[in-house]
């Protein structure tokens, strides 16, 4: 098949995977609850569809924008960086966003201020914090080296990481393990559209600047020097990509907590389907990480019905093995290229 071909068939399967998961659960709803009108009588709707239109679909939703932005900026990171391990994670901005968010919520700060949630506004000034820390740690070594940004950033993953466990320790037991629950990651929290509201803002932005800068991430994934000898500003590049993924990162931990392995595991699997070519592997990605998050969220709510599984147990679950497969195979650095 070609390179379009496996896109078309990428954006049915996406489009298949989001139509039937909102009618999958415990237990199934029928799709034409979806149409049925209001009683006669009393004007109320019928459960199923409240369900159905007020939660599931929401939910799909929801998943799909996470998995489709966190598989985009995962890709950036792994290009920019020349990495299979450079994510959002792994550069610190993921834990500050959940540290910024846990502090939101640990001092209950859980209203919202112009429509804006107070714990998604503490999510965005934690990644804020971690691309800042980041970059001046960056900088103060003198240029922008990949080697220094990726040891920069998982010092602060640590840093933060370290502040979260000091969070749920002063917590009592009730805050401890709601604090506990966020960090696994979850949809669970999507009831109506004001979540994927919530995170269109951050989203969408830092989707088109990745989109706008497949040719840049083309020619980065060659080596700085390549690319700056192709006309590319590799500095600025690298700082623009680096701010427009971290905060998109943020909008979405915010609503749904820190999900793993996502924008580790779509990128690789999309260049073993479509190759390194930032063209078609973008939107392939994007498609993809959706898909694969609303699938994972349909499998965390039944396979302990009538209780739910995190979906960041279900990915982190997944992500391990992959890697090793990955690893095992050698096609970790081999797919960057």
């Amino acid at each position: 098949m070609t390179r379009p071909q496996i896109l078309i068939a990428l954006a049915l399967s996406s489009l298949l995977v989001c139509a039937v998961t909102p009618f999958l659960g415990a237990p199934p709803i029928a799709v034409g609850v979806l149409f049925d009108a209001p009683d006669s009588e009393t004007g109320q709707v019928d459960p199923d569809q409240f369900i159905l239109r007020e939660i599931r679909i929401p939910r799909v939703a929801l998943a799909f924008l996470a998995g489709a932005s966190l598989a985009l900026c995962g890709m950036a990171f792994q290009s920019m960086f020349r990495n299979p391990l450079a994510t959002p994670f792994t550069l610190g901005v993921s834990s500050g966003a959940s540290l910024g968010a846990l502090i939101a919520l640990r001092l209950g700060l859980t209203t919202a201020v112009l429509g804006v949630s107070m714990v998604t506004v503490g999510a965005f000034l934690g990644a804020l914090m971690a691309i800042s820390l980041v970059y001046g740690l960056t900088r103060m070594r003198g240029g922008f080296s990949t080697s220094t940004m990726l040891l920069a950033g998982v010092a602060v993953s640590f840093f933060f990481s370290s502040l979260i466990l000091f969070i749920q320790y002063t917590a009592d037991i009730y805050d401890s393990f709601r604090l506990m629950r966020w960090l696994m990651g979850g949809i669970a929290s999507a009831t109506g559209y004001s979540a994927v509201v919530s995170a269109l803002p951050f989203a969408i932005p830092g989707g088109l600047v990745v989109f706008y800068c497949t040719h840049e991430l083309n020619l980065l994934a060659t080596g700085d020097d390549i690319a700056a000898s192709r006309g590319v500003d590799v500095r600025k590049t690298k700082v623009i990509l680096f701010v427009a993924t971290s905060v998109t990162v943020g909008g979405v931990v915010a609503q749904c907590g820190p999900i793993a392995f996502v924008g580790m595991m779509a990128p690789h699997i999309c260049r073993i389907l479509i190759g390194p070519d930032h063209r078609y592997l973008a939107p392939a990605t994007c498609l993809f990480g959706g898909a694969f998050l609303a699938a994972c969220d349909t499998f965390a709510r039944i396979a302990l019905a009538p209780a739910e599984l995190p979906v960041g147990v279900v990915t982190a679950f997944l992500g391990g093995p992959f890697f090793l497969w990955l690893l095992m195979r050698g096609e970790a650095d081999r797919n960057l290229h």
